[in-house]
């Protein structure tokens, strides 16, 4: 099986894992000190606990919970579903218990993995009597259902920040073709070895690094959780060559006081960006301190990841830009759902292998979400004459002052021009003069003596008076979602 830039792979997770099972070599590494996982052993492993499902007579494409944090057995877990033809439903650890147990129960799962440290976490929210396992489980003589490329493969909640969660079905077909999209914008192979920090219930750590993986061929070096003070030590411990990681660790570790070793920046040949915008200044100053390239890119729980990229250097990355379509169609329309002129606004658009089949048991919401072919992904932007995308904002997030359209991003990325400034968020709250204002959090750098009127005066400086922040709350935390993405709803129930 060969990446082919141009035609996403064909098969499924099974056949995959199959293929590079037959040449062995290190899958997984694991920082925190559990033991190498190879392919040939995954693949093995992940047999088994199929078979363990079929004998407790679970059908091909139910869902299977799935509780775990970033560990050696998460992997095996999320791999055994997967080669059984099961549905993976991925559960969101830090989601909270009234958005777990309607996962739980949405799904209709009869069965779940679940993590010793997640027990109780499950337990609170597990209402539908769905029965706990550990791993192993395993039968060796159960037959395993033959597969295709459309049978379902992974059940991921959205957020849900705007109401109920949405459940996002891919296919095996399309979970593989978000892996390949990821491979082919980063020329990703054999030799590479990827860093994931982000957690794999997010679709940027399931399908950027572990489908990247399996369909490159290459490794990962998967650790529990983001630490800003053992990251370089870890990507050198591991010799990772590329990290994905989101614009708030990006930030974090440009503020932390250490730094990679002369042989990890030489290895490592780029970091990517995704789940929420960049701010130009901080990607600035983040290759100046380092000299590794951040290449920004743009994706989707309902497109199993990546669907704009920046090219690698020394091809032109656009700053302030998610890059071009790499393996899937993009294009900007507008109101009336027809293509826009170049760099005139309107909502981006996609098409290709790795959208969605359909969202769980909700018909209305996955007729909402196309126009013909193409997935609309709520996002405003502008596309200019190379074909490169700029993000304006969010439909649903836009702040309507005085009836004008702000887009709360322009005000982060002038909050984040401060150096003192780690995670910046702007919102709007209801006025009686102008329908709705102008606010923001900030968390700042321990020590620093910047007051609200400065970053106020920089807003001004930058985007005018009418867009200035009427308040600009300096918080010790602002709210995460599990990928690290500022959830800016959250903040105002916060204040």
């Amino acid at each position: 099986m060969i990446i082919n830039a141009s035609t996403p792979p064909k098969g499924t997770v099974r056949s995959w894992l199959d293929h590079r099972a037959e040449n062995d070599g290190i899958a997984f590494t694991f920082p925190d000190g559990e033991a190498d996982l190879t392919w040939r052993e995954l693949r093995d492993k992940a047999k088994l606990i199929a078979q363990g499902l079929v004998a407790k007579d679970i059908s091909k494409s139910e869902s299977i919970a799935i509780v775990y944090p970033n560990c050696r057995d998460g992997v095996l877990a999320i791999y055994g579903v997967l080669y059984g033809g099961f549905r993976a439903t991925m559960i969101n650890l830090v989601a909270g218990n009234d958005a777990i147990s309607y996962a739980l129960d949405h799904s209709e799962a009869r069965m779940a993995f679940v993590h010793p440290s997640a027990i109780d976490l499950f337990d609170q929210a597990n209402e539908s009597s769905i029965e706990r396992s550990e791993l192993p489980l395993n039968s060796e003589h159960a037959e395993i259902y033959d597969l295709q490329p459309e049978d379902d493969a992974l059940l991921m909640y959205t957020s849900g920040t705007t109401g109920r969660p949405k459940g996002v079905i891919h296919s095996h077909a399309s979970l593989l073709a978000g892996g390949w999209t990821t491979a082919v914008a980063h020329e990703l192979g054999p030799q590479d070895r990827g860093f994931c920090v982000l957690p794999v219930y997010h679709i940027n750590g399931l399908c950027v690094t572990i489908m990247g993986a399996l369909v490159s061929g290459g490794s990962i070096s998967m650790c529990a959780r983001f630490s800003a003070s053992r990251f370089w030590q870890n990507a050198e411990r591991s010799k990772v060559t590329w990290f994905s990681i989101v614009p708030t660790i990006v930030s974090h570790l440009l503020h932390a006081e250490s730094e990679p070793s002369g042989l990890t920046r030489d290895r490592i040949r780029f970091g990517r960006s995704a789940s929420s915008p960049l701010a130009p200044d901080v990607q600035s100053a983040f290759e100046k301190r380092f000299g590794i390239p951040i290449v920004e890119t743009m994706g989707l729980t309902e497109t199993a990841a990546q669907i704009l990229s920046n090219p690698l250097p020394p091809a032109v990355r656009k700053i302030g830009s998610p890059g071009i379509a790499f393996g899937n169609d993009v294009a900007v329309f507008d109101s009336d759902f027809k293509p826009c002129d170049v760099n005139v606004e309107g909502e981006i658009v996609i098409r290709g292998p790795n959208v969605m089949k359909e969202y769980l048991k909700n018909r209305a919401a996955t007729r909402e979400s196309f126009a013909g072919d193409w997935l609309r992904t709520g996002d405003l932007g502008r596309m200019d004459e190379d074909g490169y995308v700029f993000v304006t904002g969010r439909l649903k997030e836009l702040i309507i002052k005085g009836g004008e359209n702000i887009a709360p991003r322009e005000i982060d990325e002038a909050l984040y021009s401060h150096p003192d400034v780690v995670e910046a968020a702007a919102f709007s709250v209801k006025c009686d003069r102008y329908g709705e204002t102008v606010e923001a959090a900030v968390k700042l750098t321990d020590g620093s003596q910047v007051v609200e009127g400065i970053l106020q005066d920089i807003c001004q400086e930058k985007l005018g008076d009418f867009k200035r922040p009427d308040r600009v709350h300096i918080l010790p935390e602002l709210p995460k979602g599990p990928s690290g993405k500022i959830q800016r709803a959250k903040i105002i129930s916060m204040l």
